[in-house]
C-alpha cells in the first residue's frame, strides 16, 4: 500500500545553464527579427511599384500602420541586406556575418558604406557590442576618416605651395641674372661713352689762318656735340641702375633678404654722375 515511487526527480539546473539558453533564444529571436524585417521590406518595395502615383503615403499609414520613416528603413534594410532571390524559406541575409545582427544594429550599420560594412562588422566584433558601443565605434571611424582626409588635403596644399615657391624662385633667379647682364652691358657702354666724351673735349678746332673764324658758331657746335654725348652717357647710366619697382618686385616675390646678408644689395652705381659743362676751345 505504501508504494515508493521509482520515478527520479529531474536534475537541478544551474543559473549558468538557464542564462545560456536565454541568450541563445535572444540571438535566434534577433536573427528572426532581421529576417522578417528583410521580408517585409521586400514586399513594401514590391507593393510600392504596384500602387498608382501619390497613393504610397496613404497605403503605408492605413493598410500596414507604418510611418514613412519606418517603411523607408524596412525597404532599405531589404535593399542593403537582403539576397536578391531570398524568400522566407531561403537564407536570412546575403552575408553570414550580417545575418547574425539584430535589426537595430543592422539599421545603425547603414551608416557604413556597403563595400566596407562586412569588414567593419568582423573587425569590431559587432555581435558582442551593445547598440551604444556600436554607435561609438561608427562615430570614431567617421572621425578618423575625416582626420585622414584633412591631413591628405593639407599635404596636397603644402605640396602645391612648395611647387609655387620653386617656380617663383626660378623666375626670380632668371630676372636677377638678366638684370645683372644688363647692368654689366650698361657699365661697358658708360665707359665707352665717357672715353668718347673725353676725346671730343680734347679735340682741337683746326681753323686756317686765312679763314675768318665764327667763334660763336664753333662754340655752339661744340656745345651741341658735348650735350648730345652727355645725353647718351646719362641714358647709359640709367640702364646701369635697376628701377625701384624692379627691386621691390624681387623682394615681394621672394619675401627674403639676399643670401648671406640682412638686406638686399644695392645694384646702383656707386660713382656720382659728373656734371659736364661745355668749355671754350
Amino acid at each position: 500500500m505504501n508504494e515508493i515511487s521509482t520515478r527520479e526527480s529531474p536534475p537541478a539546473r544551474s543559473v549558468e545553464t538557464v542564462t545560456l539558453e536565454i541568450r541563445t533564444l535572444q540571438h535566434q529571436a534577433q536573427q528572426m527579427l532581421l529576417s522578417y524585417a528583410i521580408e517585409i521590406g521586400r514586399r513594401l518595395v514590391e507593393v510600392k511599384s504596384l500602387l498608382p502615383h501619390g497613393q504610397w503615403g496613404d497605403y503605408i499609414k492605413e493598410q500596414v500602420g507604418y510611418s514613412q520613416s519606418t517603411a523607408n528603413n524596412l525597404m532599405r534594410v531589404f535593399e542593403e541586406y537582403g539576397a536578391p532571390q531570398q524568400s522566407m524559406f531561403g537564407a536570412g541575409a546575403n552575408s553570414q556575418a550580417l545575418g547574425n545582427l539584430s535589426y537595430t544594429k543592422a539599421l545603425r550599420l547603414l551608416a557604413i558604406p556597403a563595400d566596407e560594412r562586412e569588414a567593419f562588422v568582423e573587425e569590431h566584433h559587432v555581435e558582442e557590442l551593445s547598440t551604444r558601443q556600436l554607435e561609438q565605434a561608427i562615430k570614431e571611424r567617421d572621425e578618423a576618416r575625416a582626420a585622414a582626409q584633412r591631413a591628405e588635403a593639407d599635404k596636397h596644399t603644402a605640396e602645391q605651395a612648395r611647387a609655387k615657391m620653386a617656380e617663383d624662385m626660378g623666375m626670380l633667379n632668371a630676372s636677377l641674372a638678366s638684370a645683372q647682364d644688363a647692368r654689366e652691358q650698361a657699365m661697358q657702354d658708360v665707359a665707352r661713352l665717357e672715353a668718347e666724351l673725353a676725346d671730343l673735349k680734347a679735340q682741337p678746332v683746326d681753323v686756317a689762318v686765312e679763314t675768318v673764324v665764327d667763334q660763336a658758331a664753333i662754340e655752339k657746335a661744340r656745345a651741341e656735340a658735348v650735350a648730345g654725348m652727355q645725353a647718351k652717357l646719362d641714358k647709359a647710366r640709367e640702364k646701369q641702375q635697376p628701377s625701384a619697382s624692379w627691386e621691390s618686385r624681387l623682394k615681394r616675390k621672394s619675401g627674403r633678404t639676399w643670401p648671406g646678408t640682412r638686406t638686399w644689395p644695392s645694384l646702383r652705381c656707386s660713382s656720382t654722375r659728373p656734371r659736364i659743362t661745355p668749355t671754350r676751345c
